[in-house]
């Protein structure tokens, strides 16, 4: 059996709220070239019906007041799922941060002590040295 190793990542990952993983599922969904090309797409499709298909009865004529509107709460709501997914971002990033500050020390104080060994055997290298050299 393959046991796997538990990090800071995946114990984080597992601790996520549902509105966290909304957050990052829709943050990354929004940062896409799909989203960019099924949104112009949709502006294309609403300008079209409402000014060359329904001409005379269309729903939202030519200024668009009510896409305006949806395009208003869309950047709210948009806005605010970006700013939880940054927080979350700094969030990790920090502990991330904190993580690479404490391997280092760890690894300092490793080193440290390879130093002291390495200075050690130095040492008795020398006095074996001088032991052999004597007459």
């Amino acid at each position: 059996m393959v046991e796997m190793r538990v990090n800071w990542h995946r114990r984080h990952k597992e601790g996520l709220t549902a509105g966290d993983r909304a957050a990052d599922t829709l943050r990354n969904g929004m940062g896409s070239w799909p989203f960019v090309g099924i949104f112009m797409g949709c502006m294309g499709l609403w300008a079209a019906v409402n000014s060359i298909f329904l001409a005379n009865t269309a729903w939202d004529p030519y200024p668009y007041i009510l896409l305006n509107l949806f395009l208003s709460m869309l950047a709210g709501l948009q806005g605010a799922i970006l700013l939880i997914a940054a927080k979350r971002q700094d969030a990790i990033a920090s502990a991330m941060a904190q993580h690479d500050y404490e391997t280092d020390v760890r690894a300092a104080a490793q080193i440290e002590m390879l130093m002291n060994i390495n200075s050690e055997q130095l040492k008795l290298l020398q006095e074996l040295r001088t032991m052999r050299n004597r007459p």
